[in-house]
């Protein structure tokens, strides 16, 4: 019988561009269900593969998009800001997935590698030349409604290029990066151990303003506070201003607690 130790990546990190990717992913895995996955999965990444901003959003062909998460690495943060813009419109006239979704049908999965050059003027200048941004490569998979979820890695103007290399890398870990995705947005979506199923608001939510009632409607549903902020074209530091102004009107510090009250409340 052999005893082998195995090292923490701190200890020892990991070497060559095989280990740095193991490196990274595991540092992915490590993030899921944090409340700020979206930056802290990013920084491991960085790790591996140098990376400025990364989204994660679901594309519906009936309805607006929901962003999942997102997050910034080493250049300002104007991930809410673009998410906005490009959620009050551009959209609708948001051709980048279009080959894509023709593919990926049954759950199977692309990559998409855009310049920002070649994006519509309107696209281009709103997200990309406005906040710097290089490229994306998305990795694209389809979902039973026929629509799309996308994992959007982003370059800014000061990084290098996505080189053939790097576009291979990716492509080989693009199933576990959904798989950690995935099992990031069934966690996130599940009310915390301990407490009943999300159920509708009581009359008891009548008391707070509309704001605080749709941001804590959302969060009886399970949703992040990057999903609600999405929703409502608010940033994430509104809604946990909304949140925080609920909760002390409620008398309550914890979603838990807002459970609570709704089930007591009801018939």
């Amino acid at each position: 019988m052999q005893l082998i130790p195995v090292e923490s990546p701190a200890a020892h990190p990991p070497v060559g561009p095989d280990g740095m990717a193991l490196g990274a992913l595991a540092g992915v895995i490590a993030a899921i269900g944090a409340a700020d996955f979206g930056h802290t999965a990013l920084a491991q990444l960085n790790r591996w593969m140098p990376l400025c901003w990364w989204s994660i959003y679901r594309l519906r062909a009936d309805q607006p998009p929901t962003v999942h998460a997102a997050g910034s690495c080493g250049v300002r943060d104007g991930t809410g800001e673009a998410w906005r813009d490009y959620r009050a419109g551009l959209y609708r006239r948001d051709e980048t997935f279009a080959a894509a979704r023709e593919q990926v049908q049954g759950g199977q999965a692309v990559l998409t590698h855009w310049h920002a050059r070649e994006l519509p003027p309107a696209h281009r200048q709103q997200i990309y030349l406005r906040h710097g941004l290089r490229e994306r490569l998305s990795i694209v998979q389809g979902d039973a409604q026929g629509g799309v979820l996308a994992i959007n890695l982003y370059r800014h103007q000061e990084q290098a290029a996505f080189s053939d290399t790097a576009i291979d890398a990716m492509r080989q870990a693009a199933r576990p990066m959904l798989a950690c995705v995935a099992q990031h947005l069934a966690l996130a979506s599940r009310p915390a151990a301990g407490t009943a199923p999300a159920v509708p608001a009581a009359p008891l939510l009548d008391a707070l303003t509309p704001r605080e009632r749709e941001v804590c409607t959302r969060l009886l549903k399970g949703w992040t506070h990057e999903g609600i902020a999405a929703d409502l074209q608010l940033s994430a530091a509104t809604v946990k201003t909304y949140r925080d102004r609920a909760f002390r009107r409620l008398g309550i510090h914890h979603r838990n607690e807002l459970f609570a009250i709704v089930l007591e409340s009801r018939p």
